[in-house]
């Protein structure tokens, strides 16, 4: 009774019995209409037989009058399957015909009787009741010499059909009642025990394993597509966790070194007794520490916010080969500083939906990387910067002739706060291609890395839809 009453609960359970319900009302309906039209059809046939019957006594009754009427009457009274028959007196009295007795009143009007009658025929026992006697209409008609004429059929027939109609309907319908029930039951059951066990796996996720997952039977049904998209739910969260934890080892690895030297130098600075210049120069250098400290910091928010799938920032519809020639131009100075061929070869007019600053902080982190890890390898470095369209995308390039990264780093390489470089002699905070990568997320692209003929390629993917 216990499951019973859980299934009786269900969405499904309910909605099932509002359809049996709505179902059963219908079918009711539709039945009690077309059984009372097909008895009036039949009723309407047997007074049109009726009518013609009456009609041909009338003829008989101008050629032969009373005593030819009696006679064709009692001919037609005898026939396998006849008509009712009925000739009487003024007063009533059966005289002629195959109607023994009939329901009082009903000789009293000529015309059309006004709601079935009951009669007896000969040979049958009982009185005129429902129980014994038989149902039937009839039309009375008043001779000229007051003799009355009854001339009426049977309504057994009719009467039939509507229980074999109503018959059918309970039939029908227990039936029907009988199927719902065991598919509601059987039913109603298995989708409880899904749910049962959706719910054992949502109590161990909330009690702490993250690496459960919702059950998925392979149906494809609702509860599979429910359970696949919260799954992936649970994936993604997982993954921010996992993202989550790193991060938090990271900055407590990357950045308590600058934080202790920016301690130490305060400290030195304290105790420094060389005059005012000595101070000043260590106050310059603690606010630089510190702002690098403020862009590592930004650049963690923005990348945390990126990944996380939400940013203040907006898109609109913007030309990619403008933004290369921005940020080459700004890059050219220092890549000439340190001795880099910086060029550039961009299509025109690649249209997408992004955001200018954001693809622009990608863009200067990745040739600002190449740049600086290019310079002094080898004896021409260069970064090339390319730009062209790939059916439904748009790949931005750049590529240098640097030490590159080994092909089982680079997806690491894309992390954050990691930097290959053992040493750590060059500045950064390892955070470039991490927000690089955030980037492409949130416009749907992709950012890969390759180092096909020596160096670093790295190439940024954005979708830009069909072709125009």
């Amino acid at each position: 009774m216990a499951t019973l009453s859980a299934i009786m609960k269900t969405t499904a359970a309910r909605l099932s019995a509002l359809y049996l319900v709505l179902f059963t009302a219908c079918a009711v309906v539709l039945v009690i209409y077309v059984s009372s039209l097909s008895t009036r059809m039949l009723v309407g046939q047997t007074q049109e037989a009726i009518a013609e019957e009456v009609a041909g006594l009338a003829r008989a009754y101008q050629r032969a009058g009373l005593t030819g009427l009696v006679r064709l009457v009692e001919i037609r009274a005898r026939q396998p399957g006849a008509n009712l028959y009925l000739i009487a007196d003024p007063s009533g009295f059966i005289l002629s015909g195959n109607v023994e007795s009939i329901q009082p009143g009903v000789l009293d009007a000529a015309g059309w009787t006004e709601s079935p009658f009951l009669y007896r025929r000969f040979g049958e026992q009982g009185a005129t009741s429902r129980e014994s006697g038989h149902a039937a209409v009839a039309q009375v008609i008043r001779l000229p010499n007051q003799m009355i004429l009854l001339v009426g059929r049977d309504l057994s027939e009719p009467e039939q059909f509507g229980r074999v109609m109503r018959r059918a309907l309970a039939v029908a319908l227990g039936m029907m009642g009988l199927g719902a029930f065991l598919i509601w039951y059987f039913v109603g059951r298995r989708a409880l025990r899904r749910i049962d066990s959706v719910t054992e796996a949502s109590r161990q996720i909330m009690g702490g394993d993250l690496s459960r997952r919702l059950p998925v039977t392979g149906a494809g049904d609702e509860f599979d597509r429910l359970s696949e998209n919260l799954n992936a739910m649970l994936d993604r969260i997982a993954g921010l966790n996992e993202g989550l934890k790193q991060v938090s080892a990271n900055i407590a690895h990357d950045l308590k070194t600058p934080l202790t030297r920016l301690r130490n130098r305060a400290e030195a600075a304290l105790n420094n007794t060389a005059g005012p210049t000595a101070a000043k120069e260590a106050l310059e250098q603690t606010i630089a520490e510190s702002d690098q400290l403020i862009r590592t910091f930004n650049a963690i928010l923005m990348i945390s916010r990126l990944e996380a799938g939400y940013s203040a920032e907006s898109t609109a519809k913007i030309d990619l080969a403008l933004i290369v020639s921005d940020v080459v131009e700004l890059y050219e100075p220092l890549a000439e500083e340190q001795g880099v061929t910086l060029k550039a070869e961009a299509a025109e007019n690649v249209q997408i939906d992004g955001n200018r600053e954001l693809i622009g902080q990608a863009l200067s982190n990745v040739i600002d990387n190449a740049i600086k890890y290019s310079a002094g390898f080898g004896q021409k470095p260069v970064v090339s910067v390319s730009l062209r369209k790939e059916g439904d995308a748009a790949r931005l390039t750049v590529r240098d002739n640097g030490p590159g990264i080994p092909e089982e780093d680079r997806e690491r390489a894309t992390e954050r706060f990691v930097r290959l470089e053992a040493s750590r002699s060059q500045p950064g905070s390892g955070l470039g291609l991490s927000l690089a990568k955030a980037v492409m997320t949130f416009h749907g692209g992709k950012l890969e890395l390759s180092g096909e003929g020596g160096g670093l390629a790295v190439a940024m993917i954005f979708p830009t839809g069909k072709n125009e």
